[in-house]
């Protein structure tokens, strides 16, 4: 803990309350880099393309201590305020995300995504009493290293197809409302793109808002009109890199020709992104 860092998290709660906060998720350091070097306000990590990078699916099934050290190389190196994607913890219960917390605090990050999908038994969702529990004990951990920690909630019922279609906003709203009570900073609902379900989310949830965007999303302006605070792309930048990469491999070994190639940074570019 350093003063720069709770420099960069009342930054970081800052952004959420002036206008829209829009993240590019990196999932490695040249990506982060480059994120910074695109005119990014803050650099938020990917969990699925962390995960990928570092030999794991997404799921929480990769280990937390690289994940942990990849949100140290990062905030190591960027001059910005790092929010970290820890899936559901990293840990089967309260006690256990709240070492995680303190562990991400420590790696340099002011803020977390803190998921409520299920990656074990038959339902989708974790119960609203044991993420709560879970939250609770992040908001305490952090709340005792003296960095003002930023804990994004994330609600999986429209992205995990909870339910039926009308009752997703509802069971939304009442995630959020517990969500809130329990420490969450703000709510990170991915999964739908309509405009009168994000406008009712970020006029009720009781928190700066995160939807997840990409092909077939709103824009950003039309999304800060509708009272969205936060917008992220998840793991779009990283399968934009891997489709380019599987795109110019299938070429090389196919046709054996290479201009697929012809898009990509120079050498000297991104060998000059890392100090």
């Amino acid at each position: 803990m350093t003063s720069t860092q709770q420099d960069k998290a009342a930054v970081f709660h800052a952004l959420h309350h002036d206008g829209i906060l829009v993240l590019a998720n990196a999932w490695d350091v040249a990506s982060a880099c480059l994120v910074a070097r695109a005119g990014a306000s803050a650099v938020a990590t990917t969990s699925a393309g962390v995960a990928w990078s570092l030999g794991a699916p997404d799921g929480n099934r990769l280990d937390k201590d690289l994940a942990v050290g990849l949100v140290r190389r990062i905030a190591a190196v960027v001059d910005l305020p790092v929010t970290a994607d820890i899936e559901s913890g990293f840990a089967d219960d309260p006690a256990g995300v709240a070492e995680t917390i303190r562990m991400v605090i420590d790696a340099g990050a002011v803020g977390v995504n803190l998921e409520d999908g299920a990656f074990s038994g038959s339902e989708p969702l974790q119960d609203i009493d044991v993420y709560t529990a879970r939250l609770a004990a992040a908001r305490s951990a952090a709340d005792a290293t003296g960095v003002r920690l930023f804990v994004n909630a994330r609600i999986d019922v429209f992205l995990r197809g909870v339910g039926e279609p009308a009752s997703r906003l509802p069971a939304s709203l009442e995630r959020a409302a517990a969500y809130v009570a329990a420490g969450a900073d703000g709510i990170f609902v991915p999964g739908t793109a309509d405009p009168h379900t994000i406008a009712t989310l970020a006029k009720e949830v009781g928190a700066p808002l995160n939807v997840l965007v990409g092909p077939g999303a709103p824009a950003v302006p039309a999304l800060a009109d509708l009272g969205v605070a936060r917008v992220s792309v998840g793991s779009g930048l990283a399968q934009a890199a891997y489709g380019a990469a599987a795109r110019a491999a299938a070429e090389v070994l196919t046709d054996g020709t290479y201009t697929a190639l012809a898009d990509g940074l120079s050498f000297p570019d991104l060998n000059s992104l890392i100090p």
